[in-house]
């Protein structure tokens, strides 16, 4: 089977053309597509919603059309070639000819780029005859594990399952248990900020770019800190976490002092150990409880290399048969790919007139 996935949960614009065969196990990206609009939120030190919507209005067509394109072998410089004209017509033989449904992200994010990818697919639905599946976004960060050349693609998906996922992004933290690509349980999230929104906050008072993951990240790995930030709800016997205190925490170490490279460098490793330490922590104790020895990371925060080794090496000491998996960094960040990737292995097809952007879509 293979599908056209789109995903405009947030600022990014993707569309991707994905592929299952019945006699494999993983999910093949035979083309991944996305536009961003990062520069233009970098200047107001955020998103602001309207403005991603409009961007992604223009982007929606030209990256579907990409997308069909290159799902052929037509590269990019290739389509430069063909006029508007030849680029719709091309589009419009894969879809009709190669394109067995489409998927679309219905959930969480802001509403008005919900709307362009939910009203796109569904036009595209109705026009081609095409089945439509909605996704749930956050399962499908996780379901980007099964993108064929992650660490577990020498495996079967029945060997993913049971797993314990934690999905670490922007907008949201949240530990879940899965017993099958339909079946899960949600253990706990955070109680406020999210852990990737705590690294935009503290990055955005250190005078960081947007989005700051990256440049915490890469500032983190040339200092070791003489400053220490506590782990918020790092010893409670639940599952749940809570970042906004850090943001306090760390105004308030820095008041009144100069802030110089080291000292941002600083900060910033010392914001990855305090948030990463009770991640580590409460997935490791999440697999233990439950008897787990799958742990998949997914979402924007899990593409950070110094999370992934840490977690590693926890899970060694500390459960010895336990095997991590997280996306390639290309499927990490919001992506249309895992969203088709999660719509092929959960395949439930509903009518395109029922389906509907769902911006405060959570766990059912």
């Amino acid at each position: 089977m293979i599908i056209l996935s789109l995903e405009t949960s947030c600022d990014e614009t993707g569309a991707a053309v994905v592929e299952k065969k019945d006699n494999e196990q993983f999910v093949r990206v035979l083309s991944n597509v996305t536009a961003t609009s990062s520069s233009l939120h970098a200047k107001t030190g955020g998103i602001i919603p309207e403005f991603a919507a409009r961007e992604q209005i223009k982007a929606i067509i030209p990256v579907i059309v990409r997308a069909l394109l290159n799902s052929e072998g037509i590269n990019n410089e290739a389509i430069k070639q063909l006029n508007n004209s030849k680029q719709f017509e091309r589009a419009n033989e894969i879809l009709k000819k190669s394109i067995d449904a489409i998927a679309v992200t219905s959930g969480p994010g802001l509403i008005g780029s919900l709307l362009v990818g939910v009203e796109t697919a569904k036009t595209l639905s109705f026009a081609f005859d095409k089945p439509i599946i909605p996704v749930h976004h956050l399962l499908a960060h996780l379901f980007a594990n099964f993108i064929l050349n992650t660490e577990y693609s020498i495996l079967n998906t029945g060997k993913m399952f049971p797993f314990i996922g934690l999905i670490v992004s922007g907008g949201h933290t949240d530990l879940l248990l899965f017993e099958s690509a339909s079946k899960f349980k949600w253990l706990g999230g955070t109680r406020d900020d999210a852990a990737g929104e705590a690294l935009d906050k503290v990055g955005r008072i250190l005078g960081l770019s947007y989005p700051a993951g990256p440049e915490i990240e890469r500032r983190a790995n040339n200092q070791q800190p003489t400053a220490k930030f506590h782990s918020p709800l790092i010893n409670t016997e639940d599952f749940d976490f809570s970042f906004s205190g850090l943001k306090t925490e760390i105004s308030r170490f820095i008041v009144k002092k100069h802030l110089t490279e080291r000292l941002i460098n600083e900060v910033c490793h010392a914001l990855q150990e305090a948030i990463f330490a009770v991640l580590i922590k409460k997935t490791i104790r999440a697999a233990k409880l439950y008897k787990i020895n799958n742990i998949l990371l997914g979402g924007g925060v899990s593409a950070n290399q110094t999370l992934r080794q840490q977690f590693e090496l926890t899970a060694k000491s500390q459960l010895p048969t336990a095997k991590i998996s997280a996306p390639a960094k290309t499927y990490a960040t919001d992506n249309a790919a895992m969203i088709g990737a999660y719509a092929l292995l959960n395949y439930k097809p509903v009518d395109w007139h029922k389906i509907t952007a769902l911006p405060d879509l959570y766990f059912d």
